[in-house]
């Protein structure tokens, strides 16, 4: 098990229960307790659970709400090393577009940590907008549509034109795969759409994308590797694919470890 794994699934029973045992989770998972004293440090640091002797208790509803969400919380140091390395292409005044994507998130708690870069945001996620919404030096715009998911966010056919309204300098986005051959594929048309809509209004268009997202099988296909001015992705990404990136020539970014 991994410390990703093991961290959610404390995240799991605290939410569950409301609080947990270090004693416990150490018999649990077959570890030292110092491995978990480590683990709930590490939550506590990013606002997920409040510590006290001999274990932790959960925070209020709202203030840990954003990170229950498995798909936030998964590869969690791949995606904040992305979303370091996609800060960079981002220019002051830019106009851009982050998708609903977890990658996506993380890149806007870049931007909520660097005040000297104002910008104006657009997105269809609920989350960055609310994660981003006092930021004085950041526009934020939220498009409309038919709102699902969880974490929550809008699709359909008004989020496609609102997004098409726009003069996007760059669009971020996130997939569900990608496979070098077929293309960058979705999880269901809903987002599918939403990101081919991306593509047509933003400038350029940043894939962010963890290592583990290449290779494996597909539902839907957004577009080909080569519709896009970018695909950063993290070191852990296996050799092959990289060797197969340079085949077809994709621009493909590696983001230094932090």
């Amino acid at each position: 098990m991994t410390p990703q794994e093991r961290r959610t699934q404390i995240l799991e029973e605290l939410k569950s229960m409301g609080k947990v045992d270090v004693n416990a989770l150490s018999e649990r998972f077959r570890c030292s307790k110092v491995t978990i004293r480590t683990d709930i440090r590490f939550l506590e640091k990013n606002g997920l659970l409040t510590r006290t002797h001999g274990g932790a208790v959960s925070q209020e509803e709202e203030d840990k709400s954003i990170y229950t969400y498995k798909s936030i919380y998964r590869n969690t140091a791949s995606k904040e090393e992305i979303a370091k390395c996609a800060f960079q292409f981002v220019e002051d005044h830019d106009t851009i577009y982050l998708d609903d994507s977890s990658t996506s998130f993380y890149l806007a708690l870049e931007f909520k940590r660097h005040p000297e870069k104002r910008i104006a945001i657009v997105t269809n996620s609920l989350l960055v907008g609310n994660e981003l919404a006092e930021c004085s030096h950041l526009q934020v715009y939220i498009v409309s549509g038919h709102v699902s998911g969880n974490p929550a966010a809008s699709y359909g056919e008004e989020t496609e034109k609102q997004i098409a309204s726009y003069h996007l300098d760059k669009g971020f986005i996130g997939v569900h795969s990608i496979n070098l051959e077929v293309g960058l594929t979705s999880i269901a048309t809903p987002q599918m759409q939403i990101k081919r809509a991306v593509l047509k209004a933003a400038k350029d268009v940043y894939v962010l994308a963890d290592s583990s997202k290449f290779g494996g099988g597909y539902v839907t296909v957004v577009c080909p590797v080569t519709s896009v001015h970018k695909i950063i992705t993290d070191a852990g990404i296996k050799p092959e694919y990289v060797r197969g990136a340079e085949k077809l020539h994709v621009p493909l970014v590696i983001a230094p470890r932090m």
